[in-house]
């Protein structure tokens, strides 16, 4: 479960945020100040932190210095009410991955943290996924199953790497088909996805790793094997 913390002392703003965020194998946690979002940081190890800049007892830059001096791995985004050049590059400066000014869309904040997530996922950069079961190398295209080969289309290929790349996270049908189905077909069969999902989890006796999302879409879950 990939955990984002929201440092927002507008309430109404921060619980529209949770909203548009939680959800899809995530959880939110709403911090109102500089000290509560302390005190969250050393309890836990979030995936993202959505950061405004104007709190009631600092700066929100004062805290990306301390993340930044203790990890520069984990994606922050600043919240900022300011688009001038020098609060921008001085955010920048200071380790923020991105900025989103005050008022913004939810679907593009939406779509900024998951691409930041998506850039962070503890995906295998070789394009490899072993387990006690599986072993699948995408760029040498072989996928073994309980160690029998198993042959793969084009098409399952790119679905079972975005699956397994994205582990633990739920991934909607909107955008498996967005991005499986990516030769510019104007038109996609609507139970495209749901029969190669069938063929994935028979080829590769996955079942209970392929898991459906009611109303949501499909998620890899590793722990089953």
């Amino acid at each position: 479960m990939q955990q984002i913390v929201i440092v927002e002392d507008d309430r109404g703003l921060s619980v529209g945020l949770g909203k548009a965020l939680r959800g899809e194998g995530r959880s939110v946690c709403e911090c109102y100040s500089l000290r509560e979002a302390r005190q969250q940081l050393a309890l836990g190890d979030p995936a993202l932190v959505l950061l405004d800049v104007g709190l009631p007892d600092g700066s929100g830059l004062e805290l990306l210095r301390e993340i930044r001096a203790r990890t520069a791995s984990l994606p922050v985004i600043l919240l900022t009410a300011n688009d001038t050049d020098a609060e921008v590059v001085e955010g920048l400066e200071s380790g923020a991955d991105d900025y989103i000014t005050k008022p913004f869309s939810l679907s593009v904040l939406r779509a900024r943290v998951n691409a930041r997530l998506r850039q962070s996922a503890p995906a295998e950069k070789s394009g490899v996924y072993t387990s006690r079961r599986f072993s699948f190398d995408f760029p040498a295209m072989r996928f073994f199953s309980d160690g029998q080969a198993v042959e793969l289309s084009k098409t399952e290929q790119r679905l079972l790497r975005l699956l397994v790349e994205h582990r633990g996270v739920t991934l909607s049908r909107e955008v498996l088909l967005d991005r499986v189905w990516t030769d510019g077909a104007e038109f996609v069969e609507e139970n495209a996805l749901s029969v190669t999902i069938k063929r994935l989890r028979d080829k590769l006796d996955a079942r209970k790793e392929i898991k459906t999302v009611y109303a949501l879409g499909y998620c890899w879950e590793d722990g089953h094997d």
